[in-house]
């Protein structure tokens, strides 16, 4: 016996990785709804890499009655209106949108760091996953701040276009065009030229000067991992298609050196370590394109503080960062409290994913 699915905003990137994502991690589904607006009511979407397309229905006359579980990737907006009919209804929402992040009756869960604060979910009915970039960076400091307590984190992101959508996607690629053929790349979505450029500005100013993604980072891995945590970010739109990555300078309260923090992260759920301390002994956001894991690379003391450590992180944002959070979650949902058919364990696939690419 299996799961009845909704995903919400099946036709956005987001939602067709959910899709994708379900079918490669064999959900348990009996039965599975796509919706979105009305603009692509009938239209079609294909379920993974299998031969099966899903008819596209509209969200706004969608009866949520007797569905288990719908996940949504549709904006804060439209989460507003839906979220809470689904979850009155009895349908557990996993929200992609910020809305409801910082309430404090709704989880905000990475699987491999805060699997305990999903018993929360009851009290709304609704479980948050965090912004793209506190998702890959916690699963990178929860195993280091388990063994010597982290004390402060300053973080520079280097986010891909994507994270703005498939709007970012084609601008992108469309002033890139002009700039090889000599046409004008006049900026439409971003507030400067992003190809061959960098943009220090995601999201709005707050009056201190940080933008709210910033300001993300840092209330979302303090909800996450503790409030004790000092956290300060630079986020940096650059023109990379799909893949997020960041550099993290961290201080602990204890002792740790690299080769012991290597040691940690070749055995955390969720990381693979590539770090060979020669040409290209790393990873760089092509090589994460499609790949289930975060990926640590570079990792090396810092000579500037007392008991610090330098990283490098990267990560497919549409998969940890927001659709594969998405699907763990509602795995770790299954296990803990809706207990039909067989769900996957903790670390099951992923690891074996993980493998794979250390093959390759």
């Amino acid at each position: 016996m299996g799961y009845r699915i909704v995903v919400a905003g099946a036709t956005g990137n987001v939602g067709r990785e959910m899709l994708n994502i379900l079918a490669e991690r064999e959900f348990p589904i009996d039965e599975i709804a796509v919706l979105a607006s009305s603009r692509s009511q009938g239209d079609m979407v294909d379920f993974g890499d299998t031969d099966r397309q899903l008819k596209v229905q509209n969200i706004e006359y969608f009866d949520w009655a007797g569905w288990d579980i719908a996940l949504f990737a549709i904006g804060s907006e439209a989460t507003a209106v839906y979220a809470p009919k689904a979850a009155a209804a009895g349908c557990v929402v996993i929200d992609n949108s910020s809305l409801y992040r910082m309430d404090p009756d709704v989880p905000l869960i990475v699987p491999e760091v805060n699997p305990d604060a999903i018993d929360g979910y009851t009290r709304r009915n609704i479980i948050a996953n965090p912004n793209c970039s506190t998702a890959q960076m916690v699963v990178a400091l929860k195993p280091l701040h388990d063994a010597a307590t982290i004390k402060r984190v300053v973080v520079s992101t280097y986010q891909s276009v994507s994270g703005a959508g498939k709007q970012g996607m084609d601008e992108l690629f469309e002033q890139s065009r002009n700039i090889f053929v000599g046409d004008p790349a006049e900026p439409r979505l971003f507030t400067k030229q992003i190809a061959f450029n960098v943009i220090p500005h995601i999201d709005v100013f707050l009056d201190d000067g940080f933008t709210k993604e910033e300001w993300k980072m840092v209330v979302e891995t303090k909800k996450i991992m503790g409030p004790k945590i000092k956290i300060v970010a630079t986020c940096v739109r650059v023109p990379v298609f799909v893949g997020h990555s960041e550099a993290l300078a961290i201080e602990f309260e204890n002792e740790i050196s690299a080769v012991e923090a290597q040691n940690i992260l070749r055995e955390a759920p969720g990381i693979m370590l590539i770090d060979k301390r020669e040409d290209g002994g790393y990873i760089t956001p092509v090589e994460c394109v499609g790949e289930f894991a975060t990926f640590v690379s570079r990792v090396r003391e810092d000579p500037t503080v007392e008991n610090g450590l330098i990283l490098w992180c990267v990560s497919d944002n549409l998969r940890k960062g927001a659709a594969l959070n998405a699907v763990q979650i509602a795995e770790l949902l299954g296990r803990r409290h809706l207990k039909k058919g067989d769900m996957i364990e903790d670390g099951a696939n992923f690891d074996d994913a993980a493998d794979d690419d250390a093959d390759d």
